[in-house]
């Protein structure tokens, strides 16, 4: 029987990162991987690479860039004519992105020495060497190791009664490989799967309806950039209707029949080409035997944790979407990180108030640590500041003036509590608010520090001058 010092159950980015680093620090590991890619090929990466983070931004990109040159090109005299979509040239390059990243994590694993175990990875128990981890694939074998850490990931959550196909009702995975552009697209979720990919095919040509369940829109979001990406995101043409409750769903070769209430408690009924359900995702928890090794999920599927992500029995760890926090690719990369740490003996800390958020839309939102709406809640006292991209002459330049910047920050400390952007490259600006919050930065501090001109980032700087009613440009 092999044994390893620790065995990662799971590549996607919470488990490869934790193999790759646990490998780093001289640990012989090994990664029990069984995703297989719809031509049978097994693959690297998990569900953020192969059918959810990546190729959904590819998509995204190319349907920007298609809306770019049908709509907006004419802003910078530029005149183009007979602009067409190929949608299957569309597919095989996101499809040719996704296969070489997953190449990538394969030359990796080479490159650290990882031993990559392809099956279907559980627990078998424990003896006296360690935890045994049984792999279920072509050539089922068992291994021991020290220590076990679970990156089993997520997925989709699905209306009960409701069969998802990938064909006419689709999750995530079918909405990334339509062959055509659906004429009406109806979307059952408005969070950030739902908008990104109701997104892409909206650029593309279909009409969008999203039903939402609750009665406000991106309720995680500051109420400012709620409001602001309501106003935008319906002016582009997505229809987002709240509050409602949805019954009998009927489906046929043709399409869906959704029949549902609105918030005033009229009937209505949604006919659709296709139908994306994104009501949320579950942690991958099914047969792992976790009762192998004395351990059971808690009431919503999650493994329970600690701080550090150890589980209740030694040498076993959790790691990003099978644990409680927000489902983010990068949180789990960095607990993978910090797990691995530790058992390499170091002291390794994560501060989950400064774990960014990013919904890629046009224009994207991200924000890090507190809404408005939470201080308030919490009885902080604190300072705004908000500068938005129309008063900034390289959003002007290049055609995005959409969106702002908001900085809020403690009234007496004046440390950074929480940024909120709209805007284009928000999901790169936001960067700095997190590395900001990280040193405990004032919002002094950042309206200091010179940023280069013209440039997006120095609305990071105006917002941070506005709490002290001394922005340079508005």
């Amino acid at each position: 029987m092999t044994q390893y010092d620790v065995v990662v159950i799971g590549s996607g980015p919470a488990g490869y990162i934790a193999a790759v680093r646990s490998a780093q620090l001289g640990l012989k590991t090994a990664c029990v991987e069984k995703w297989r890619n719809p031509d049978g090929e097994l693959a690297l990466g998990g569900t953020c690479l192969n059918v959810g983070c990546i190729p959904s931004k590819a998509l995204l990109s190319s349907s920007e860039e298609y809306e770019k040159t049908s709509h907006h090109l004419g802003t910078h005299g530029i005149t183009v004519k007979g602009v067409a979509m190929d949608i299957p040239k569309m597919l095989k390059r996101k499809d040719a992105i996704v296969s070489k990243m997953s190449k990538g994590i394969e030359f990796l694993f080479r490159k650290n020495k990882i031993t990559w175990l392809k099956g279907h990875g559980k627990f078998a128990g424990r003896n006296d060497v360690g935890i045994l981890v049984a792999v279920d694939g072509d050539e089922s074998e068992t291994v021991v190791a020290k220590n076990v850490i679970v990156a089993t990931g997520s997925n989709a959550r699905h209306l009960p009664g409701l069969k998802v196909d990938n064909k006419i009702v689709c999750d995530n995975e079918g909405a990334l490989a339509f062959e055509s552009v659906p004429q009406k697209l109806g979307v059952i979720g408005a969070g950030v799967i739902g908008l990104e990919l109701g997104s892409v095919w909206r650029r593309l040509g279909a009409e969008v309806t999203i039903l939402e369940a609750l009665p406000t829109f991106l309720g995680a979001c500051d109420d400012a950039v709620s409001k602001e990406a309501f106003k935008l995101f319906t002016g582009q043409g997505l229809h987002i209707h709240f509050g409602v409750k949805i019954g009998e769903i009927k489906t046929s070769a043709k399409g869906a029949k959704i029949a549902y209430t609105d918030s005033d408690g009229k009937a209505q009924t949604l006919d659709c080409d296709r139908l994306i359900v994104s009501i949320g995702r579950v942690p991958n928890t099914q047969n792992l035997q976790l009762d192998q090794v004395g351990l059971a999920v808690d009431e919503r599927g999650f493994i329970p944790v600690d701080g550090y992500c150890r589980t209740g029995q030694p040498g076993i760890y959790a790691v990003g979407d099978v644990v409680r926090g927000p489902m983010l690719a990068h949180k789990g990369e960095d607990e993978g990180v910090m797990v691995a740490e530790l058992i390499a003996g170091q002291h390794p800390h994560i501060d989950y108030d400064c774990i960014p958020w990013v919904i890629y839309t046009s224009p994207e939102i991200a924000w890090v640590g507190r809404t408005e709406q939470q201080l308030v809640a919490e009885g902080r006292k604190y300072k705004s500041g908000q500068f938005p991209f129309a008063a900034n002459g390289r959003a002007l330049g290049m055609d995005s003036p959409d969106g702002f910047v908001k900085v809020l920050a403690d009234e007496e400390t004046e440390q950074i509590l929480g940024v909120h952007i709209i805007g284009m490259a928000a999901s790169d600006m936001i960067a700095e608010a997190a590395v900001a919050m990280e040193f405990k930065a004032s919002a002094e501090d950042i309206g200091r520090i010179c940023h280069p001109h013209p440039s997006l980032s120095e609305a990071m700087r105006e917002a941070s001058l506005a709490i002290y009613k001394r922005a340079l440009n508005m």
